[in-house]
């Protein structure tokens, strides 16, 4: 027992720890904001991926756009205007409810009714004939009036503000939902408001009831959730799509539920002739808003269309209507799950058809409990499961785990309307699983460490990792295998060094050299060594790599592409500019351990490696930046454009090779440049054949589209062997006898 906790008494100890900083997230002891935001996050994602689609057309939005604004004026209309809406809406329409997602504060003196009173009772107050015409108008101009008339004996629904603005009240509230006291004793956080801005007085009396349209802002400034009831001065007052359904149903009374008589505020309940219908509600009395889809998920009408008359009747008949704005000046949109600028009147219509068809995902109280007992049940299992388990199973165990999570969360969610928690969960048992990997890592580096120890004096530092995670695969001994080598060098290195300081020059060699080596190490080429301002680099070992052709040429051309930006740099700094060339050959070739009992090094050799550098150094001849051999050209020539330079013979070597300039991917390149190098080719078919003639003729052709350096060189050969024909057993191979 002393030496199993010796081994895993830290790990369970460190464990127990992450358990409980979480599980005081989960009891709401205190709040970790980066939790709050991942549970919004999984909360939308859930909503969006569940969410049943399509258009309900039990309720319909006329909607205060930007066409009935232009047909009908700028917002507030005359109430004259809005009075024979309700009016259209209702005789013409027939529909069932009407809700206003408007607040009606102030008096409508558009219609000019205030400045007739005042010359009525002053300067025309003699005047019979004014008097009795005044008499006859004023109905028609007291638009406020006519707009209440429209109001009286329907169904209509308005809204109004809650807020802690300061300043005065304006209009008139309805008559509270529930009474001062009525949560009394309860654990119930509803949100407290000092003022209002409410429907004036007359509109008030007439109307059905009125409802607020306060939305709930998560700290993230999305709205997920709608209060069924807020609180002014000890009463409570309903929500706009509240009191739309009570209005529907004939104004059933609101009943609080406490399950088992405790404290907990569990769901609303409207007691009809039909039956119950029951609202979940959360802590703040707010229930989630159960969204359809994006916006557009009930139709919408504009309410030109609909105070003319244009609008179809079937498409109103019997309906709830909610009149809302979509128009952007009029700034009712809200950020949701399903839309960064979504209608706030839609979130009404989402709502009231969730409480209509019982829809309305859950979020009682006993949330937090079962939150708790998922954290317990995770901290146990993977806290003292996990360290038994080799890194495999572990991770295995993991995301059984964490796939046992999700699953359930989206059971409860789809099929009980339950919205359970998850993210608290999920990064607990990530941090667990985290912690034991990084645990087991650190224990088990030291055994890598070892490793690098005992070859990284042999193997590049990029490739112990690799070779670590298997150390029995790799030996250092020598042996036979098919690589690729690259050589490079920079040109004209000892006359740049003589133009710079020491502290300079070393800067510059490790800028370009860390450049250079960047390239190598991502496309995975073991470093072999710097030779003053060369590299040596090769492919396929220790590491087998069947690309390693491939890799190396990649990263020629890119080395190229790379140089271009460090001259940038040293342009800059006023230092010169580097030109470099890469030879780079592919071929059988002796790599592993050579040197001597004082220092060894992991390193290739063979003829192979030879020709590479020979390659390397032939490139100024050629004025060109990378030359390869026939060997590596022949495996790539598939994937990449080659330019044939020539035929060569090069120091110490008695067999010719091809030598090509790669210049890209295949299909890379307009058809110009692939024309130019049809000619190039021919020109060399001439060359070999010594008809002088037409290879010249070629060259000059393409010297026309700018001086290349190599048709020059060709120029200048021919030349010579005009005047000295190097006779009929020539092989066209050139010949270099210097290194």
């Amino acid at each position: 027992m002393k030496q199993f906790l010796k081994k895993y008494g830290y790990r369970y100890l460190l464990g127990v720890a992450v358990s409980l900083v979480l599980l005081g997230h989960a009891a709401k002891l205190y709040r970790i904001g980066l939790l709050d935001r991942l549970d919004a996050i999984i909360y939308d994602t859930r909503l969006r991926w569940t969410m049943p689609g399509g258009v309900d057309r039990r309720i319909a939005i006329v909607d205060i756009d930007e066409k009935s604004l232009a047909k009908l004026g700028h917002w507030p209309w005359g109430r004259d205007k809005l009075a024979a809406l309700v009016n259209e809406l209702f005789d013409h329409y027939h529909i069932s409810v009407l809700g206003f997602d408007v607040v009606f504060a102030e008096p409508d003196d558009s219609s000019g009714l205030a400045s007739l009173d005042a010359l009525a009772r002053t300067q025309l107050k003699d005047s019979s004939s004014f008097q009795r015409t005044f008499k006859t108008l004023r109905p028609q101009l007291d638009y406020d009036a006519r707009f209440a008339k429209a109001l009286s004996g329907r169904p209509v629904v308005l809204g109004f503000v809650l807020s802690n603005n300061p300043g005065a009240n304006s209009g008139t509230l309805p008559a509270p939902v529930l009474a001062a006291g009525a949560f009394a004793g309860r654990d119930i956080d509803v949100e407290r408001y000092s003022n209002f801005d409410a429907n004036l007085a007359e509109f008030q009396k007439e109307a059905a009831g009125a409802g607020h349209f306060n939305p709930l802002v998560d700290s993230d400034g999305v709205i997920r959730r709608l209060p069924m009831i807020e609180e002014y001065r000890g009463k409570y007052y309903q929500s706009l799509s509240l009191a739309v359904v009570r209005a529907l149903l004939g104004q059933p009374r609101l009943v609080p539920v406490f399950p088992d008589g405790g404290s907990d505020l569990e769901r609303f309940a409207l007691h009809t002739s039909q039956g119950i219908l029951s609202i979940p509600v959360d802590e703040n009395a707010a229930a989630l808003i159960p969204f359809r889809g994006p916006q557009g998920s009930f139709p919408y009408y504009s309410a030109a269309d609909v105070l003319a008359g244009r609008t179809p009747l079937d498409e109103l008949r019997g309906r709830i209507v909610l009149v809302g704005t979509t128009a952007p000046g009029l700034n009712d949109q809200r950020s949701t799950p399903v839309g960064d600028t979504y209608a706030g009147v839609e979130t009404h219509a989402n709502m009231i058809a969730g409480m209509l068809e019982g829809g309305l995902k859950e979020k009682p109280p006993y949330v937090r409990g079962a939150d708790v007992i998922q954290l317990m049940l995770v901290a146990v299992v993977m806290v003292f499961l996990l360290p038994l388990l080799s890194p495999l199973r572990a991770t295995l165990a993991a995301l059984v785990v964490a796939g046992a999570l999700v699953g359930i969360n989206l059971s409860l969610w789809r099929y009980a309307d339950l919205a359970l928690p998850l993210a608290t969960a999920l990064v607990l048992a990530i941090s667990l699983y985290a912690l034991d990997m990084a645990w087991g890592y650190f224990v088990e580096s030291r055994t890598k460490r070892q490793f690098a120890n005992l070859f990284g004096q042999y193997v590049p530092p990029e490739l112990v990792e690799e070779m670590s995670r298997d150390p029995e695969s790799y030996s250092m001994a020598g042996r036979r295998a098919e690589l690729t080598v690259l050589f490079s060098d920079v040109r004209g290195f000892t006359t740049i060094s003589e133009g710079l300081q020491p502290e300079q020059l070393a800067q510059l060699m490790n800028e370009y050299l860390g450049a250079m080596t960047e390239v190598i190490r991502r496309e995975r080429g073991t470093l072999d060594k710097y030779i003053g301002d060369a590299i040596m680099a090769f492919w396929g070992a220790p590491v087998a790599d069947p690309e390693h052709a491939r890799r190396a040429v990649v990263a020629a051309l890119e080395m190229q592409r790379r140089l271009t930006e460090v001259n940038r740099g040293l342009a800059a700094k006023g230092w010169p500019e580097l030109k470099i060339g890469i030879g780079v050959n592919t071929g059988p070739m002796t790599v592993g351990d050579m040197g001597s009992p004082v220092r060894k090094a992991y390193t290739v050799m063979g003829d192979t490696v030879n020709l590479g550098a020979r390659l390397e150094g032939i490139t100024k001849q050629y004025g060109v930046g990378i030359i390869v051999g026939e060997a590596t050209r022949n495996l790539l020539q598939r994937e990449f454009v080659f330019r044939e330079l020539d035929r060569v013979r090069v120091k110490g070597k008695a067999e010719p090779v091809g030598i090509y300039e790669p210049l890209g991917p295949v299909g890379g390149f307009d058809q110009a440049l692939m024309e130019e190098i049809e000619s190039w080719d021919r020109v060399l078919g001439y060359y070999r054949a010594q008809d002088w003639n037409r290879a010249e003729q070629i060259l000059q052709e393409l010297s026309l589209g700018g001086e290349r350096y190599l048709y020059q060189l060709y120029l200048k050969r021919i030349a010579q062997y005009r005047e000295a024909p190097p006779g009929e057993g020539w092989d066209g191979v050139t010949t270099f006898e210097t290194k």
